[in-house]
């Protein structure tokens, strides 16, 4: 007799460290992926999963009002699946960059089923673009993108 055990665990792995997106002058866009995103799902059963993406404010100085890009000026889209195994169904929030959306608010990256009891795993690489302001100053900005699975 074998006795087999799940995990019953949903996980998210992104790349660790940070994305130098280059630099831009105002008034203008610059993009860059932020690496491949996998989510992995071995849970019992065949609940359903989405993985979702949030922003803060990108900063530098002092962090006042010129030394701010706010987080409604960086759009993200998820791409395609890049890898998968297992079963079931993949959804991306935004196949394609036509489907780029603000990163004002949580969105939606990817979702996701299995339809069986196999670990079931997904990948892309989104990308972020980052609309740089008018009234920005020059300087170093920072911020935090930030992915999660539920």
């Amino acid at each position: 007799m074998v006795l087999v055990r799940h995990a019953n665990t949903l996980t998210i792995a992104v790349p660790s460290g940070s994305v130098n997106l280059g630099s831009a002058h105002p008034n203008r866009t610059i993009s860059a992926s932020l690496g491949t995103v996998t989510v992995v799902d071995s849970r019992s059963g065949i609940p359903p999963w989405t993985a979702t993406v949030t922003a803060t404010n990108f900063t530098t100085g002092s962090g006042a009002s010129t030394y701010t890009i706010t987080k409604g000026q960086a759009a993200y889209w998820s791409g395609p699946i890049t890898a998968q195994s297992g079963t079931g169904t993949r959804v991306p929030g935004e196949p394609t960059a036509n489907d780029t959306v603000s990163l004002a608010t949580q969105q939606t990256a990817f979702s996701g089923r299995k339809t069986s009891a196999i670990t079931q795993s997904t990948s892309w690489a989104p990308t972020v673009v980052i609309t740089v302001p008018a009234s920005a100053v020059a300087g170093t900005y920072t911020g935090v993108i930030s992915h999660s699975v539920a």
